[in-house]
């Protein structure tokens, strides 16, 4: 296996961009070309740019026409599609910039698609507020205290039991038509989450940011 992939979509575009060094494929379909251009994103570095294009003219494409991937496949997402290229390449771990805001029916069909791809790719999605991605049945993460921590079931969790939260859980069960773990916080350096079955969205709140009180 090769290494991570940054890979930028067609929601909000992010305010400023990770260390492009630490990735060995940059990519983003082609929504999101529009914003990396406006941003002033080296477009040198990208790797490749999926989609129909059916809204691409100037100059600007023109001149990164060969790194361009057409996908015509209505039936998917340009997400979708993206990651059926990455994986083909060989990778697996991939941060992903531009999955919320906007539209939230593409939000939600972005968490569907990843989903789908949970078993076969290392999906994390970062924005604004936090970084998010499914996590397996046994996990750590270590350097959140007091950062804000959400728990999603997809749809259904059992059997959870949490450590290092400030509202810990002990063999509960989470439901996205009942009961779901969102803003709660870290009160210990780790937490740690161990569930029996179903599948969980696990939400880390960023450090730079002052949370409002939770009552």
């Amino acid at each position: 296996m090769k290494d991570k992939v940054l890979l930028f979509i067609n929601g909000e575009p992010p305010k400023s961009f990770p260390d492009l060094s630490g990735y060995d494929l940059i990519a983003c379909t082609d929504g999101a070309f529009h914003y990396l251009k406006e941003k002033r994103f080296p477009l040198d570095k990208l790797d490749f740019i999926s989609g129909d294009f059916d809204s691409h003219t100037g100059s600007d494409e023109e001149v990164y026409q060969e790194k361009f991937i057409l996908t015509l496949d209505q039936d998917k997402t340009d997400f979708h599609k993206a990651l059926e290229i990455i994986l083909d390449k060989g990778f697996r771990a991939i941060d992903v910039f531009g999955a919320s805001g906007g539209e939230q029916d593409h939000f939600l069909g972005n968490l569907t698609v990843a989903y789908t791809f949970k078993d076969r790719l290392e999906i994390r999605f970062y924005d604004e507020f936090s970084e998010y991605y499914f996590i397996p049945k046994d996990f750590t993460v270590q350097k959140v205290k007091n950062r804000m921590i959400s728990l999603y079931p997809f749809p259904i969790v059992e059997n959870i039991t949490t450590k290092g939260l400030n509202w810990p859980l002990t063999n509960g069960s989470l439901s996205i038509t009942s009961r779901i773990g969102t803003r709660n916080f870290a009160v210990e350096d780790e937490v740690s989450v161990h569930y029996e079955s179903g599948d969980l969205l696990f939400f880390v709140g960023r450090d730079d940011i002052e949370y409002p009180p939770i009552y």
